[in-house]
């Protein structure tokens, strides 16, 4: 089966699609890249995404739904014509869509008790009908309704295509938010950790973006960082951040190192009268850091750490990770195999196809639900989609 799919991360920097062709049923599955196409937002969408993270109104929420929606869809048209493709080709979507908001430890509501909460955004109806492929989206919800935190959901297929029978791997996501699988030799499914270890590309971006007043939207390959020095009283504060010290299961986002959080880390920086290559360099350090604590929720030895998103081109953060887990190897997604940049967006294209083929791919050991569910939530793409279903490989 050919399957897209659709990836856009806390970075709220553009959506990424992913063609591949699946094979098999479970966990013996294999999985080909065919294509890949990536569609940059606007800056000034970029800018009202973000704001609607924290701050937006229902009115701002309900417009950027629909207009994402149309963007992922033609992300999905994109990739179908980068393969030299016919919509007609490929079977199903499997979509992420936007968060705009991420709540895991919920909020009290008088008379209902602890709610917890997940949104994002892009509406999946308009994917279907635009490209008329059957499409599943909202896939953190039904973990979070059976007690987990609806994140990470990237482990299992890490399991699947990751796993190692004689090394253990530490397979880390430098997105937005930085996430963490291990996965032991040899181990089943049930035997691997994953959880978030904080900001990622998130904070350097926004620290990139607010230094140089909205010239650059990042620190690109991290050459403003590696000109600065690492300040070491800062570090040592950033190190004591609650979140890292916080047991799994567990996931982040911009509600605890958003907005707020940056006046916080600029003013602190401010004080100690550090020079934005400092304060860059700071944070690269801490970034890297901040995934070297996952060791002290791991079990058992690392032989190897394999690095995918968009991180991964930051060459400070890069050089500071191979630092801090020497003598493990660093390397890259793309050193074994697969395109770093879009394995989140292959990854949901695999969750889409488990989902339509009756696999539950939650781990409960990693997001603190009560039991194993079929994720997502399936929108046809015709009329024909049940009678295509029977068709699913048995």
């Amino acid at each position: 089966m050919k399957v897209i799919g659709l990836m856009s991360g806390t970075s709220s920097d553009g959506v990424d699609a992913a063609l591949v062709e699946i094979h098999g049923r479970g966990q013996k599955l294999s999985v080909r890249s065919l294509a890949f196409y990536s569609l940059p937002y606007s800056r000034s969408l970029r800018t009202r995404i973000l704001a609607a993270s924290m701050e937006g109104h229902v009115a701002d929420i309900c417009h950027l739904n629909a207009t994402l929606g149309e963007l992922f869809a033609k992300a999905a048209l994109g990739v179908i014509e980068r393969a030299g493709l016919r919509p007609a080709d490929v079977r199903l979507i499997g979509s992420h869509g936007q968060t705009v908001h991420h709540l895991p430890k919920g909020r009290r509501e008088p008379g209902v008790g602890l709610i917890r909460s997940t949104l994002q955004i892009a509406e999946p109806a308009i994917i279907a009908e635009r490209t008329g492929i059957t499409t599943v989206a909202n896939f953190r919800p039904r973990d979070i309704a059976a007690g987990g935190e609806g994140a990470p959901l990237t482990p299992y297929v890490h399991h699947l295509l990751f796993r190692h029978p004689r090394r253990s791997r530490l397979i880390v996501n430098l997105g937005g938010i930085s996430n963490v699988t291990y996965l032991p030799k040899g181990g089943a499914l049930d035997s691997l950790r994953a959880f978030d270890t904080g900001p990622g590309n998130m904070v350097l971006d926004a620290v990139a973006s607010r230094i140089t007043h909205g010239r650059i939207a990042m620190d690109r390959g991290g050459k403003l960082a590696a000109r600065g020095l690492v300040d070491a009283d800062l570090l040592a504060g950033l190190l004591t951040h609650p979140f890292l010290k916080r047991h799994p299961p567990k996931s982040t986002g911009r509600e605890e190192f958003g907005e707020a959080f940056l006046q916080t880390l600029i003013e602190q920086g401010r004080r100690r009268r550090l020079s934005p290559h400092d304060l860059l360099a700071t944070c690269a350090r801490w970034t890297a850091e901040a995934v070297g604590t996952a060791r002290r929720w791991l079990n058992g030895p690392i032989d190897d750490v394999l690095v995918g998103g968009g991180g991964i081109y930051n060459r400070t953060v890069m050089a500071n990770l191979g630092e801090v887990f020497a003598p493990a190897g660093v390397q890259t997604f793309d050193d074994v195999g697969w395109q770093s940049k879009a394995f989140e967006a292959i990854a949901f294209a695999v969750l889409a196809y488990q989902t339509i083929t009756g696999c539950c791919t939650n781990i409960p050991s990693v997001t603190g639900a009560t039991r194993s569910v079929l994720l997502g939530t399936i929108v046809p793409g015709d009329s024909t989609w049940l009678s295509r279903l029977h068709r699913l490989p048995k």
